[in-house]
């Protein structure tokens, strides 16, 4: 029905900047919220940021000084534009979205999540 791919991960020195990007596809009326999750080796998935339909943004404390998230509707697309990368910013970074399909159900819905290498 749904489906999120995300891009722009990989290998980055610490320090260096990434931009990831996910693109929405499939049956849909409107996207609610989009957002982003990443999960480090041997960690529980934690959240890093959150764009509403609107424009609002949440973040995670840790990651709202350097990290930013954005949207382009018309796109269905969602970005995570990630500046000063540390070593514990590792992670496989998940997208997810809350979509309304055009069958007007609700669904939340994760991307397959892609992989971020941040070398010290």
């Amino acid at each position: 029905q749904v489906e999120l791919v995300e891009s722009g991960g990989g290998l980055v020195q610490a320090g260096g900047s990434l931009r990831l990007s996910c693109a929405a596809s499939g049956s849909i009326f409107s996207i609610n919220d989009m957002g982003w999750y990443r999960q480090a080796p041997g960690k529980q998935r934690e959240f890093v940021a959150r764009i509403s339909s609107g424009g609002t943004t949440t973040f995670a404390d840790s990651m709202k000084d350097r990290f930013t998230i954005s949207r382009d509707n018309a796109k269905n697309t969602v970005y995570l534009q990630m500046n000063s990368l540390k070593a514990e910013d590792t992670a496989v970074y998940y997208c997810e979205a809350v979509v309304t399909l055009t069958t007007r159900s609700t669904v939340h819905t994760w991307g397959q999540g892609i992989l971020v290498t941040v070398s010290s």
